[in-house]
C-alpha cells in the first residue's frame, strides 16, 4: 500500500497544487508540510485532516495518516504556541479552534478569540523572561492566523479580532526593536495604529505612538519624541490614565535627552500622578499594561534623570535612587529588562565617579545582557571602554570584558 507521503504528493499534484501553493491554502508551514511529503517526519493527524479536504481525497488521506501517525501523538496545537503553562486548550476547545483555523471564511468562535488573547498575555510575559528571539516567529505567525479571522468577522468580535491583531502588531514591533531591526519595528507599528483605529481602540492607537516614541529616543531624537509622545495624548479622554501615563513618561523622555530639566520634571510629577490614578483601578487598564505601575515609573524616573546627568552634569545620586529601587522591587522573571535597567545603574555609578560600583554593577548584569538584550550590552561595551582607561589594572575590568565578549 502507498504511505502517506506519496499519496498526498500524488493527490496535491492532481489538484494543482505545488507544496508552496498548499502551505498557503492551508495557512500551514511550509518547511514542515516538505519534511512531511519527503517521509523526514511522520504526518500529524491535524495535517492529514487538512490535506484531506484541500484535495477531496473522501477520507483517504486522513485514514492513511491516522495509520502511519504514532499511538501516543501530541495533537499538534491549531495555532503555533511555545510551550507554556496554562495555553493547551480543552479537547472542546482545541476542536473549536482547530475547525475555525482550517476555515476562517466560516463563523469565527468567541471562545477562540478569548483564548488567542490569553496566547498573546502570555508571550508577552515569556518575552520578559527569555527575551524576543524565541518568541518573534511564534507571534508573528498568530499574527497571521488572527488577521485572517478578521477578513469574516462581523459585528463586536470584528472589532474585537482587529484590536488583537493591532495589539500583536504592536508586540512584534517591540521585539523588532528589541532585535535591532527599527525599519521593521516602525512598519509595526504603523500597522498597529492603523488596525487601532480601525477598531476603535484609542488606548492601542496611543500605545501606539507612544512606542513610536520610544523608537525616536532609542535613536537620539529628542523632538520626535516629545511630539509623538504628546501626539499620543491627543486621545485624552478615551484612553486610561495607565495609557496617558505612559505616554507623559516618554515625553520626558524626550525632554531629557533634549536637556531641558524644568520640562523634564513637569513631565515626570503629571506621569506619576497619573500612574496612581491608574493603581486606584488596575481592572480598567489594557492587558498589554500588566508591567506598568508606581515601581515601573521609579525605574523610568531613574533612566530619565541619567539622561538629565549625562547632559546637564546634575547630581547622579538623583538617578541611583530610583534606579535601585526599582531593582530591588522588580521581579527576577524580568530577564530582559533587569539587564536594561542594571546598565543604567552602572552608567550613573560612572557618572557619580564611583568606579569601583561601576564595575561591580556592570559584572552583575553583563551575562543577561549580552544575552537577552543589546542594547545594555552596547552601553556596557562603551562603559567598559571607559573603565578599562582609569583601571587598566582592575581585574573585574578584565572579567568584564571577557564577559562581553561573548556574544
Amino acid at each position: 500500500m502507498s504511505d502517506f507521503a506519496e499519496r498526498a504528493r500524488q493527490a496535491l499534484e492532481h489538484s494543482g497544487y505545488s507544496i508552496t501553493a498548499a502551505a498557503r491554502a492551508l495557512n500551514y508551514d511550509r518547511a514542515f508540510l516538505s519534511r512531511v511529503l519527503s517521509r523526514k517526519q511522520q504526518p500529524s493527524l491535524r495535517l492529514a485532516r487538512m490535506l484531506d479536504d484541500l484535495t477531496e481525497s473522501g477520507g483517504a488521506l486522513y485514514r492513511l495518516g491516522a495509520k502511519q501517525s504514532s499511538p501516543d501523538q501530541s495533537p499538534e496545537p491549531p495555532v503555533p504556541v511555545l510551550s507554556l503553562p496554562g495555553l493547551a486548550p480543552d479537547p472542546d476547545l482545541n476542536d473549536r479552534i482547530t475547525r475555525t483555523m482550517e476555515r476562517p471564511r466560516h463563523h469565527v468562535d468567541a471562545s477562540v478569540a478569548e483564548w488567542l488573547h490569553r496566547c498573546l498575555a502570555e508571550h508577552r510575559k515569556a518575552e520578559d523572561t527569555i527575551g524576543a528571539g524565541p518568541v518573534i516567529a511564534v507571534v508573528r505567525a498568530q499574527l497571521s492566523s488572527v488577521s485572517a479571522l478578521t477578513r469574516n468577522a462581523s459585528g463586536p468580535l470584528a472589532d474585537q479580532l482587529t484590536s488583537l491583531v493591532a495589539q500583536y502588531a504592536q508586540f512584534v514591533a517591540w521585539m523588532c526593536n528589541d532585535l535591532g531591526d527599527k525599519a521593521a519595528a516602525l512598519g509595526w507599528y504603523d500597522r498597529a495604529h492603523d488596525w487601532a483605529m480601525e477598531a476603535g481602540d484609542a488606548s492601542m492607537a496611543a500605545t501606539a505612538l507612544s512606542m513610536k516614541a520610544h523608537l525616536a529616543w532609542s535613536v537620539g531624537n529628542p523632538s520626535r519624541t516629545v511630539r509623538l509622545s504628546e501626539a499620543a495624548r491627543w486621545h485624552e479622554g478615551r484612553i486610561t490614565p495607565g495609557v496617558q501615563g505612559m505616554a507623559t513618561q516618554m515625553t520626558a523622555r524626550g525632554h531629557a535627552l533634549g536637556g531641558d530639566a524644568s520640562a523634564t520634571l513637569a513631565a515626570l510629577d503629571t506621569a506619576e500622578r497619573l500612574i496612581r490614578r491608574a493603581a486606584e483601578h488596575p481592572e480598567d487598564e489594557p492587558s498589554w499594561m500588566y508591567f506598568y505601575g508606581e515601581t515601573w515609573l521609579a525605574g523610568q524616573r531613574g533612566m530619565i534623570m541619567l539622561d538629565l546627568v549625562e547632559r546637564t552634569g546634575r547630581d547622579a545620586s538623583q538617578a541611583i535612587a530610583p534606579l535601585e529601587l526599582f531593582l530591588n522591587q522588580l521581579p527576577a522573571s524580568y530577564v530582559r529588562d533587569r539587564a536594561w535597567y542594571g546598565a543604567c545603574l552602572a552608567r550613573a555609578h560612572s557618572a557619580a565617579g564611583d568606579l569601583d560600583a561601576a564595575s561591580q554593577t556592570a559584572r552583575t548584569f553583563a551575562p543577561d545582557a549580552v544575552r537577552l538584550n543589546r542594547y545594555a550590552a552596547d552601553d556596557l561595551r562603551t562603559l567598559h571602554g571607559l573603565l578599562s582607561r582609569r583601571m587598566s589594572s582592575d581585574p573585574g575590568i578584565r572579567e568584564l570584558g571577557e564577559v562581553l565578549q561573548c556574544a
